[in-house]
């Protein structure tokens, strides 16, 4: 926990508004407003549970000012995701870092709507280096790095990086699977977990790259150095697939701040190879309908139902609303509900499991998981749900096999257990 809350804690030192949609204390004072009084990090390194900061960041943010409560609300947003309240999330931190659109949307006549794991397959049978990027409070956005690792696998992929990890978890690899101290809270959302456990399994080498940095600059450098050295200097044939957060994943500057070169910018200088670039933050649901939003009039064209690419219907091009920092552009349906949102279902790979609040042995809020029969009790979970009130019930989305379902209090202890088979 130590690790986790002081990378967040430098995260938002640098106040990556556009990377990260982190803002600093600082960054409030310089735009006239007091910095917070309450270092909220600190607050929360003692806690045990991700259930526990989030009652705490529930409590503490009704008392903040208002112009003192966009970071805490990405904390809380964070946790949310996290606990798989993944609805919630994206309610309380309606997060828009769109950068406007100008031009006229592809229209039907010349685009088609073309499932988005496929396209980006096609379109990386001669790539060195593919990299996608998501929101980080947005668990919708790491949906198509799972359907991707199987497909660049195949194609050829070596290599896998992961923006979540870091270097304290030596056993990552012989163990097969992700626990906290293999990376940043963002890893205990159950989706990314995934991610990591898939890419294991596939037979990719998972590598970290996160750099210790003060500066925004200094973090994009040291990020691409980190990959440079750890991938291609090891192995100069390798190839390389990575999940980055916001515009890491740029391939020139703007959105970072004055002067920053992004880490996908630096990284094709350090190898010569030009990375296949997918956006996925852009056309997305972020909570709120905006009138004349350009995303709503895509899902009005389109009806996409999954993750889509446009292609063009006359030379199968992808489109790109940027084409100097990302070469496809992914539109994500709305979410839909069945309980919780559709796309938990993976595209028909996972298949739910009614649970409610009796597993909570009448303690209110309860986190209820479902945990691999054969990995150890501090597995990030294959999903979880977090009970908020009484007489309640939701649904946790499972592949087929063995699991020890278990519901604890927000001290982390214990209120039930049982096994749970969810069969082919």
């Amino acid at each position: 926990m130590d690790m986790q809350l002081g990378v967040a804690r430098r995260y938002l030192r640098l106040g990556l508004a556009m990377g990260l949609g982190l803002c600093s204390a600082g960054f409030a004072a310089a735009a006239g407003h007091p910095a917070q009084a309450r270092d909220l990090y600190a607050e929360l390194q003692p806690l045990k549970s991700d259930l526990q900061r989030y009652q705490h960041l529930a409590d503490a943010i009704p008392r903040l000012e208002h112009d003192d409560r966009i970071m805490p609300l990405q904390l809380l947003a964070a946790v949310e995701d996290e606990l798989g309240l993944y609805d919630e999330a994206i309610r309380d931190f309606p997060f828009d870092n769109r950068v406007s659109y100008e031009g006229e949307l592809p229209q039907p006549e010349q685009w088609r709507a073309d499932d988005a794991a496929e396209v980006i397959a096609k379109l990386a049978a001669d790539r060195r280096i593919v990299m996608i990027n998501e929101a980080h409070h947005d668990g919708h956005t790491r949906a198509l790095t799972l359907a991707l690792l199987p497909r660049l696998r195949a194609a050829g992929f070596t290599h896998f990086a992961a923006e979540a990890l870091h270097d304290g978890d030596p056993e990552l690899a012989r163990r097969g699977y992700p626990i906290p101290a293999s990376g940043s809270q963002y890893l205990h959302e159950p989706l990314y977990g995934e991610i990591v456990r898939q890419a294991l399994k596939l037979g990719f080498v998972v590598v970290s790259y996160e750099s210790d940095a003060n500066t925004a600059g200094e973090r994009e450098s040291g990020q691409a150095r980190q990959l440079y050295r750890k991938v291609f200097a090891a192995d100069p044939k390798a190839r390389l697939f990575i999940h980055a957060g916001y515009a890491h994943i740029d391939k020139a500057p703007g959105n970072l701040g004055a002067g920053v070169q992004p880490m996908a910018m630096q990284l094709k200088q350090l190898t010569g190879f030009d990375p296949l670039s997918i956006d996925q933050t852009r056309w997305r649901d972020i909570g709120v309908k905006l009138d004349n939003d350009p995303y709503r009039q895509l899902l009005a064209l389109y009806r996409p139902e999954r993750a889509v690419v446009l292609v063009r219907r006359d030379d199968g091009s992808a489109w790109s609303a940027d084409r100097t920092r990302h070469d496809v552009d992914v539109i994500l349906p709305p979410p839909g509900h069945q309980r919780r949102p559709r796309w938990l279902t993976l595209d028909g790979k996972r298949s739910s499991r009614l649970i409610t609040t009796d597993l909570c042995a009448g303690h209110i809020p309860c986190v209820v998981e479902a945990r691999h029969a054969d990995e150890n009790d501090d597995a990030i979970p294959a999903d979880r749900f977090a009970f908020l009130a009484a007489d309640g019930m939701s649904s946790l989305y499972l592949y087929p096999g063995k699991y020890v379902l278990r519901a604890a209090d927000a001290q982390g202890r214990t209120l039930a257990e049982r096994r749970l088979e969810v069969a082919p």
